[in-house]
């Protein structure tokens, strides 16, 4: 398929898209903000919560969602890509998977952190199960950070994909962690492999 037909399917996609238009209307800078709003309703993330790291934030709806739920808080924003300013969100330019950068969260929150959230993908190669394979392999670095720096009664959140390391991604999972629940949000789209993690208290 051509790239600019390719192009007008994702731009009729766009427009036909319920969760495009909501995130234009109430001011979200992408649908994806609807996800962590859908997993909030769900299992209730954000009850007593005041920490917030969000990695893969660019281009910042699930930091907007956090900064409206989140009062008198501190909130941390990471990516690779530059993301623009949102109230109260502090944002570190970098690769989550670089030493420095976790020494940056580390400095930032000086103690350890309530919710820590990954929406982090691999930029689509083509090959789904590749893009599966690598995007299971940042969810499984995130949590090999998280158990050092996560809260007893903290919750871990991370997109995956159902693919070669999905089984485990939840093995691993349940051993640092009491509850670990599988969710795919109405928001995401349905043709889509991914699937959201969540996991609550350290064991």
């Amino acid at each position: 398929m051509k790239k600019n037909k390719i192009s007008k399917n994702w731009i009729k996609r766009q427009h036909r898209d319920i969760y495009v238009r909501e995130a234009q209307i109430q001011g979200y800078r992408s649908r994806s903000a609807f996800k962590l709003i859908e997993i909030d309703k769900k299992y209730k993330i954000f009850s007593n919560k005041k920490t917030f790291l969000d990695i893969g934030s660019t281009p910042g709806g699930w930091s907007q969602v956090a900064n409206n739920k989140i009062k008198n808080g501190k909130i941390l924003s990471i990516d690779i890509n530059e993301m623009q300013p949102i109230k109260n969100v502090k944002f570190i330019l970098g690769d989550f998977t670089d030493e420095e950068i976790k020494k940056k969260i580390i400095n930032f929150f000086e103690s350890k952190i309530d919710l820590i959230v990954s929406d982090m993908a691999q930029n689509t190669t083509g090959n789904k199960n590749l893009d599966s394979l690598i995007t299971g392999e940042l969810c499984l670095d995130v949590l090999n950070f998280t158990k050092n720096i996560i809260k007893k009664n903290g919750i871990f959140i991370s997109k995956i994909f159902m693919g070669s390391n999905f089984k485990e991604i939840i093995t691993i999972s349940k051993n640092i962690f009491k509850d670990v629940k599988i969710y795919k949000p109405h928001s995401s789209r349905k043709e889509s492999k991914e699937n959201y993690i969540i996991c609550k208290n350290l064991k």
